[in-house]
């Protein structure tokens, strides 16, 4: 499930998969067994039944004995952390609580004005270009605009954030840039403790959880981890269909965007994260016939039990009953916030650039391999040269850039001139962020 074979086409993996049942053995790397769940029903009874499956890989046996390596490529993703993915039970309630109840005080209203601006922002730098990618220069980056200033991060600690999001993206330096994303939290972490706002950040330390500084920073990369990879691809995915498919892309010229359907149909047939939730028997298990070992990983393919034969409605629009979101107490609890980031950042993107189109056939698109993601590798585009926004620039004297909503309450940098093209969209960005 790791080479280009899969991640061109995994329906042909899951249809030959399918053979053997409702599960069936994988290798997720070189050498990292795992059962992968493919049917809809199976990986329900796994994703309710904490009795049995656990989320803590502390269990997971090939790793502790050394049958797996720590440097494998997929330990990063499965490995313990104490924060809400990984715990079960009333640690897992009390680590998610502090997570869902912040989360219920973000105002979607001021959410969408956060993913409005910041699209703008993105926008505005790429529009005199006529071409770009939607991917890399959109997609990826919006989502970490966003939860900046969720999180309430003045503008020297976002620019830290950008940075070293940026290296661990672009796979240049990643531990120099894990070690900078870390500080920065802490630095952002002690900055709340002693200058709470109303943000995230200060929220969660807030809560009756009693969050300590090392469960604030698994918590924080959780949610930015979960709010930046998933969300990129559920936007790209997006994009990508409505700008492929007949179904969707005709009715782009009659002013109607079918952005919810669109979301619709990629949350069940492209899902962001295509198989995780990754579970471990707490005892060895029988399961149709299968022996599930206890401390083996057993892995839901949200993708392959999206589209299970089994499954006789094909009705897909407002049909939210899929596993895009998982399922169980560890369901995302972000549902609809990521919904709406999304949702609002493909309708911007339409609005203002409407005449954008592939720059290559649908077909010649490529896929990230990994077995986790469904991620494309880009997603280049061309459109009309198009003006920035009037809010952005007056004029390259005296312009100012495009005021993102703080909850800090801290004032705004001086304003910069008119965006200019450094190498980069990275560089572009963390330009943005110093004023320049």
């Amino acid at each position: 499930m790791y080479g280009p074979e899969f991640a061109a086409d995994p329906a042909a993996t899951y249809g030959k998969l399918r053979a053997h049942g409702n599960t069936a053995p994988v290798e997720l790397a070189p050498g990292v067994r795992a059962t992968l769940v493919t049917g809809y029903e199976a990986a329900l009874h796994v994703l309710r039944s904490p009795e049995t499956f656990s989320k803590d890989p502390r269990r997971w046996r090939d790793l502790a004995d050394g049958t797996v390596a720590p440097d494998s490529p997929v330990v990063p993703m499965m490995m313990y952390r104490p924060n809400a993915l990984f715990t079960d039970g009333e640690e897992h309630r009390r680590l998610r609580g502090a997570i869902t109840d912040s989360l219920a005080r973000v105002e979607p209203n001021t959410l969408r004005g956060y993913v409005e601006r910041s699209a703008d922002t993105l926008i505005d730098l790429i529009a005199p270009r006529g071409e770009a990618d939607l991917l890399g220069e959109y997609a990826q980056v919006l989502p970490l605009l966003v939860f900046n200033r969720l999180f309430g991060c003045p503008p020297d600690l976002g620019e830290r954030l950008v940075e070293g999001m940026s290296g661990i993206f672009d796979g240049v330096d990643a531990e120099k840039a894990n070690e900078l994303l870390t500080v920065t939290l802490l630095d952002l972490i002690a900055l709340k403790r002693a200058r709470p706002g109303q943000d995230m950040t200060s929220w969660m330390m807030a809560h009756p959880a009693a969050l300590t500084d090392e469960e604030m920073i698994h918590e924080l990369v959780v949610l930015m981890g979960a709010g930046t990879e998933p969300q990129q691809n559920l936007i790209s995915n997006g994009l990508r269909l409505l700008l492929s498919d007949d179904r969707f892309a005709g009715s782009l010229g009659g002013g109607s965007l079918p952005v919810e359907d669109a979301l619709d149909e990629v949350l069940w047939t492209d899902p962001p994260m295509a198989n995780y939730a990754v579970h471990y028997p707490i005892r060895d298990v029988v399961y149709e016939g299968t022996l599930l070992r206890a401390g083996d990983p057993v892995v839901i393919s949200l993708a392959a039990a999206n589209t299970d034969p089994a499954l006789t409605n094909d009705q897909r629009a407002g049909n939210r009953a899929h596993l895009a979101w998982s399922a169980g107490p560890h369901n995302c609890p972000a549902q609809s916030p990521a919904r709406l980031i999304a949702a609002v950042a493909v309708e911007k993107l339409l609005d203002r650039l409407p005449d954008v189109e592939l720059a290559v056939p649908v077909g010649e698109l490529e896929w990230r391999p990994g077995p986790f993601h469904r991620a494309l590798a880009s997603l280049p585009v061309r459109f009309p040269v198009a003006p920035v926004s009037g809010e952005a620039v007056a004029g390259r004297e005296g312009a100012r850039r495009p005021v993102l909503p703080a909850f800090t309450g801290q004032p705004e940098p001086p304003a910069p001139a008119a965006p200019v093209r450094p190498e980069g969209t990275w560089a572009r960005l963390r330009a943005w962020w110093r004023g320049e």
